[in-house]
């Protein structure tokens, strides 16, 4: 008897559904089903479709129940490779990918065709033909719209796309007024290029032209968005279509965009400003249906993609308001380049935030503006992957690629691709293949390198055109329609151009203007000025007694145990250390009603073991932060471990700094070295984003510093780097020697009525460091001193004035305690930009019986403060340097030479004839 004869006994569609779900998900099924089914499989797959081995499964099942298995992979089939076989491509032949979806390939044939299948009630189509499958297959999967998302692990994931796509054939129905509405946006986006085409001649403007469709789409997405009760969108894009979403998306007048265009010079004189295409906006925008939306386009340089993690800690810090009752009502939205998404490293370490508790944004909606050519480069030699969105798999997040000259799909897979982040709260990805239309910048010839593509585009239609027909075949418009509302627009551009040119100067609005409307934007006269961070001395006893006692109904590893209680002891006995003062700063913020924010790598317990503001229980690794817990109304306090990333770790932080100027943001370094990885973000945002944007933000590096025999990687934070981005009043750069002075410091950065970037040479060794301690008193009643003069020494002695800063202090302080040296007094530089110039005379001065005065640090001359002292203070030029030689590393990787260079410094520090020694050496 034929031991398969039970399938005889159903129907047929509950097999077909059955072996579905099996073949989406193996795990879910019913062992003894499972077992049946890869039986089927290896059977079909080592012994041929048709049957002939006898030992096989397949050739013991029915012959009808086994095409109904046929059919169901070939479901399967498109399901998964049906995207490689769209028609998403206007200006380009697909590439042939194989096997193709030919029946064949599923051991199906051509007299097939007419046989009803019961599988097509998974489709949702009910039992049909073969035919009527696959022409619903091809409808849904290899038309203009093609999708990526079986490789999503949770089933009802994929269960809800799969219903989406089976609504209409994944084929819009929008209504005669949506259509018509979705041709406005189109023209808005055809007839503003053509406009700055004709009126600004030759100048760049890195046109949106063979992409036009993502205007209607960011419109639609908006609109719909609102009805999910999004209240805000924050936005990067590079600069490609940038000025068609700022005057058609966002409402930045066209009359601001003609007075850039025109070179004007700016209102501001502190403002130096940017292009055009790299400028920030925000506005409030009122939807069809009367609701209110925020919309926010983060600034960005010609970095492309740095952006990406900036919006995303735009959105977070959104996300963190107390108003904001669910994290899905701020919507991020990246805007990306084909040739960048797949060359740029910084979109892996954004993707992989997506999901971190520290990072994550409840889903961002990636869209690619893909016009398959980077700059001169092909498409082919831009990467390896088959998409530029496969970056997007890392994540399992569903990705759609679109034919951007049909504008009714791409709005389609646009509000698809909201609804599923609405939905599950997860990134997704829209790749929106079309073309551009002229070279890069509009100045370049792009038949150069690419004359096939470009003939091709010459002789192809816009997609306002493409559309336009369309609707006047549906008899949707007339044939006047068109030149009608082109008309109507550009009467307003014209009138907007006339405006423009009354207008002598350009104004540049700030970004976020609301954030920051109770904040000044001021120079370095205004930032050498004290700001009062005293604080009473019965709140520091109050956080004290919080942070110092963990709770007694939990079990915690002993050493932790006591190093917390130690912070009692240590405010009993009036000798704070570098984690109290950390300590006591953020609680005292905290207490105020400011909020904290820290990441970076390991920061929860600090790499070098002195924070821990995270305590895990013992036995369950429950996490306890005890700063929670300063007081009753206190501000937020979030510290995270980040994920091993400086660049795009420091970009979100950065964005969330922007966004939140009543948050304490801080990132830290796991040594200061390692922030080089982040040097684009130093380079185009933090040093120079106040003058190119008009923008504030008061982001803290804490960057570990000093030269302690760990070799090159782990010595130096590059002070030298950062003190050369200094100019003016862009930032603040300190190396603080003592643990109220950090204090201070820290309190400074939110009690002062304006924002900016701080950065701070934390120590290592000093961590630690017996006369490393301050009172109590110094916290309460003191204030942030930029210069700390030698209190011990005997001015009328002193013929050796030393300048030093950061930990190097400490070296010269035990060697002149070692020898007795009273002519000689360290006076330390706490903070390097902006230079207390004033306060350096006044000690100058002081000491007038000082007739040697001395530079001294541990780095290497090339390196280190030393330049930055003589380039911002003229008699820095006659002082005696001593310093390590150049070199090309911070320091050697051998202890025992690191030592011998260490010690040749104090010792010349002390004695200058043991500089010709020093020269000698190599």
């Amino acid at each position: 008897m034929d031991k398969y004869s039970f399938l005889n006994a159903a129907h047929t569609a509950y097999f077909a559904d059955l072996y579905d779900q099996y073949l989406k998900n193996p795990d879910a099924i019913e062992p003894s089903w499972r077992a049946f089914f890869q039986g089927y499989d290896f059977g079909s797959e080592n012994y041929g479709m048709d049957g002939e081995i006898v030992e096989g499964v397949s050739a013991q099942i029915p012959e009808q129940l086994q095409k109904e298995f046929q059919v169901v992979k070939l479901i399967d089939g498109y399901r998964n490779r049906g995207h490689l076989f769209t028609k998403t491509n206007p200006v380009r032949a697909r590439r042939k990918y194989a096997p193709t979806l030919e029946i064949e390939n599923f051991g199906l044939s051509k007299n097939d065709l007419n046989t009803v299948f019961s599988a097509g009630e998974i489709i949702g189509i009910g039992t049909s033909t073969l035919q009527s499958i696959i022409d619903h297959l091809e409808r849904i999967y290899c038309d203009s719209i093609g999708v990526e998302y079986m490789y999503i692990r949770k089933p009802e994931e994929i269960q809800w796309i799969q219903e989406k796509l089976n609504v209409n054939d994944n084929h819009p129905q929008f209504s005669p007024d949506q259509k018509k509405n979705i041709l406005r946006k189109l023209n808005e986006a055809v007839s503003f290029e053509n406009f700055l085409h004709t009126k600004y001649v030759g100048q760049k403007r890195f046109s949106l032209e063979g992409n036009e469709s993502l205007i209607p789409a960011l419109d639609a997405m908006i609109e719909t968005a609102a009805e999910y009760g999004v209240k805000e969108f924050v936005m990067g894009m590079a600069h490609r279509g940038r000025l068609s979403t700022l005057t058609n998306i966002f409402g930045k007048s066209a009359k601001d965009i003609f007075s850039e265009f025109d070179g004007k010079d700016y209102e501001e004189q502190i403002f130096d400003g940017d292009v055009k295409y790299h400028l920030g906006w925000t506005s409030d925008r009122e939807t069809d249906s009367g609701k209110k939306i925020n919309l926010s386009i983060a600034p960005n340089p010609s970095h492309l993609e740095t952006v990406g993690a900036v919006v995303e800690g735009i959105s977070r810090a959104k996300q963190d308001k107390p108003e904001i009752e669910d994290a899905s009502q701020v919507l991020p939205i990246v805007v990306h380049g084909d040739a960048a998404i797949a060359g740029q490293g910084l979109v892996y370490e954004v993707v992989q935030m997506a999901q971190l508790d520290g990072y994550k944004t409840n889903g961002t909606v990636h869209i690619v503006v893909n016009n398959q050519i980077g700059f001169t480069t092909n498409y082919l030699d831009a990467r390896s992957s088959t998409y530029c969105t496969d970056v997007g798999k890392v994540t399992l997040s569903p990705v759609l690629h679109v034919n951007a000259d049909d504008a009714e799909s791409v709005v389609h897979a646009t509000l698809f691709a909201l609804h599923f982040r609405m939905k599950f709260k997860r990134d997704v990805f829209i790749d929106l293949l079309g073309y551009r239309k002229y070279g890069h910048n509009e100045g370049d010839e792009p038949k150069f390198t690419q004359p096939l593509l470009y003939k091709a585009i010459a002789k192809h239609q816009n997609p306002r055109d493409i559309y336009a027909e369309r609707l006047i075949a549906e008899g949707v418009i007339d044939k006047d329609h068109v030149s009608k509302i082109e008309k109507d627009y550009k009467d307003k551009l014209e009138e907007k151009l006339e405006d423009s040119r009354k207008v002598e100067k350009t104004v540049i609005s700030p970004f976020m203007h609301e954030q920051w409307k109770d904040f000044d934007r001021v120079d370095e006269g205004e930032m050498m000025k004290p700001v009062d961070t005293t604080v009473s001395k019965e709140l520091l006893t109050d956080i004290t007694k919080v942070i110092s006692n963990l709770p007694e109904d939990k079990k915690f590893i002993r050493k932790i145990q006591r190093l917390v209680e130690s912070r009692q002891t240590m405010f009993d006995e009036d000798r704070l250390d570098w984690a109290m003062a950390e300590h006591l700063a953020y609680g005292s913020l905290l207490a105020e009603g400011f909020n904290v924010r820290i990441s970076g790598q390991d920061v929860e317990r600090g790499t070098f073991s002195h924070r821990h503001a995270v305590v895990k229980v013992e036995d369950s690794e429950e996490e306890i932060i005890l700063l929670k817990n300063v007081s009753e109304n206190q501000g937020q306090f979030n510290i995270y471990n980040s994920l091993l990333s400086e660049y795009g770790v420091v970009g979100f932080d950065y964005g969330y700094a922007m966004a939140s100027p009543n948050t304490l943001t801080i990132w830290e370094a796991q040594f200061g070295d390692f922030s080089n990885g982040a040097q684009i973000m130093l380079d185009q945002y933090i040093s120079s984003g106040e003058d190119k944007w008009k923008t504030s933000n008061g982001l803290v590096m804490l960057l570990p510093h000093g030269y302690e025999g760990q070799g090159a990687e782990h010595s130096s934070a590059r002070m030298e780097r950062y003190l050369q981005l200094c100019a003016k009043d862009n930032m603040f750069v300190a190396d603080c020697t003592t643990p109220a002075n950090m204090f201070h410091l820290l309190r400074k950065q939110m009690k002062a009525n304006y924002r900016k970037p701080l950065i701070v040479f934390t120590p290592k060794s000093l961590l630690r460091h017996p006369k490393v301690v301050s009172a109590v008193d110094e916290f309460a009643t003191g204030s942030f001193q930029t210069v700390i003069d030698d209190a011990s020494a005997n001015v009328d002695k002193v013929k050796t004035l030393v300048f030093v800063t950061g930990k190097f202090y400490y070296d010269l302080l035990e060697e002149q305690e070692k020898l007795g040296r009273e002519d000689v007094a360290l006076v330390r530089i706490e903070q390097l930009f902006p230079l207390p110039a004033e306060e350096i005379k006044s000690i100058l001065g002081k000491y007038k019986n000082a007739d040697d005065v001395v530079w001294a640090q541990e780095e290497p001359r090339n390196m280190g403060a030393y330049s930055h002292m003589m380039m911002h203070f003229d008699d820095a030029r006659t002082w005696r340097a001593a310093s390590r030689r150049p070199y090309g590393a911070p320091a050697a990787g051998s202890s025992v030479r690191s030592k011998t260079r260490h010690q040749e410094v104090i010792d010349y520090v002390f004695d200058k004839s043991k500089n010709n020694q020093i020269r000698s050496k190599k």
